[in-house]
């Protein structure tokens, strides 16, 4: 079995699954077993959102023990949940294709779901393969090939502190992996200091994976082109990054760290409209429209405060309307004011004038922000709503 070509273990279960193999992951495929007969074998693969790039992995994960069933795997996740994921898909892999089924265990406490031990010849203490989570206990364990899959996620990255913690933990793989063992990093940045930076020194500290081997897969080429056109055309992935925001799609889909924490609103693209909203019934449906354009969804958030006329923070209620292209019409925004005399009564006469703004526009929910002050006025609106007679939800929200 040591002569299977993993290209060819890829294309033999896709073919089982009646799937194909698109170009960007027989590029990873090629990628992937050049690392594994490679002398330095510390590598990092970085792929679109939704590019099979864990599917691709799992796959990898079969054949290495298909030709060399001795091989000891660590799979580690930022979450426990994730990394057992990946340890049954690779079972299923190994129960379901031809070129690895006689890797089954006979005894089924060899075959359990975030661990398993395949048919070998040599007697070892670890499993075959084994799922952690980022922080788990790996004191002691041995590994052949470490797998860090989606190590990074935002809530193991969002602050100095646990991005420190993160590389002290993942630094202790040094100490599991043995001296020929081949380690892989796979996943995409969430933060500007990302893990994931194999060159560029920010603020001084050198990259965490420096001297990495790397494989970056964006969702455009260099040129624009779509690296899966089946699935991702352009129109779609103007879409996404319309919906997600730059940031987003250039951390999610083109594997460029960025800092969210400077994102700031681009004014200059705003388009201003003097168009009214009217709603109409047609065919007994309601129907809403800002000028000539139809919109499908109405988005309504208050952000409370003391709302006092003269200092203090400002309480505000939105509204937010989306068309059927997938733009966004922040249609009004009020800012709501008491004055000094009235304070005593703020809470009911705020949510009077959200009931008013409410039924203004006809909206089906209000999303109130109920951090501090915000906490006891959910109940007063809901008031408010039913003495007014306007069916409205109230969403109570932590921001």
């Amino acid at each position: 079995m040591d002569k299977i070509d993993f290209t060819e273990f890829v294309w033999i279960w896709n073919k089982l699954e009646n799937l194909t193999t698109p170009n960007h992951q027989k590029k990873m495929s090629r990628w992937l077993s050049n690392i594994w007969f490679a002398e330095d074998r510390k590598a990092l693969m970085m792929a679109f959102r939704n590019s099979g790039k864990s599917t691709i992995v799992g796959l990898f994960c079969a054949w290495v023990l298909t030709i060399k069933p001795e091989t000891r795997i660590l799979v580690m996740a930022a979450d426990y949940s994730l990394a057992k994921k990946m340890v049954r898909n690779v079972k299923r892999i190994i129960e379901k294709h031809p070129f690895a089924k006689h890797l089954v265990p006979s005894k089924k406490e060899q075959w359990a779901s975030d661990n398993f031990m395949v048919n070998r010849g040599a007697e070892l203490r670890d499993p075959s393969m084994i799922a952690r989570g980022l922080g788990g206990n790996i004191t002691g364990s041995r590994a052949d090939l470490i797998i860090c899959d989606d190590v990074e996620v935002p809530k193991t990255c969002d602050s100095s502190i646990k991005r420190a913690d993160m590389r002290a933990k993942l630094s202790e793989l040094d100490y599991v992996l043995v001296p020929s063992g081949m380690q892989l990093y796979v996943g995409t940045p969430h933060n500007y200091y990302s893990i994931y930076e194999t060159e560029e020194i920010k603020d001084g500290v050198e990259p965490f994976l420096k001297d990495f081997t790397r494989l970056d897969l964006p969702i455009l080429s260099g040129d624009g082109q779509s690296a899966w056109p089946e699935r991702f055309s352009l129109e779609r992935i103007m879409a996404i990054r319309r919906r997600s925001g730059e940031n987003k799609f250039l951390s999610q889909m083109m594997l460029k760290p960025v800092n969210f924490s400077q994102g700031r609103l681009a004014v200059d693209k705003l388009i201003f409209y003097d168009e009214k909203l009217t709603l109409s019934e047609c065919n007994h449906k309601y129907v809403m429209q800002i000028g000539d354009v139809k919109m499908v969804s109405a988005s309504c958030w208050w952000d409370p405060s003391f709302g006092k006329s003269v200092k203090g923070d400002d309480s505000v209620v939105a509204v937010v309307f989306c068309d059927a292209e997938g733009g966004y019409w922040l249609h009004d925004i009020e800012y709501i004011r008491v004055a000094d005399e009235d304070s005593d009564k703020s809470a009911s006469i705020q949510c009077a004038k959200v009931a008013e703004f409410v039924k203004k526009y006809d909206l089906p929910a209000v999303h109130v922000e109920k951090n501090g002050i915000g906490r006891f006025l959910p109940g007063i609106l809901r008031q408010e709503l039913a003495k007014a007679g306007i069916s409205c939800a109230v969403i109570e929200e932590t921001s």
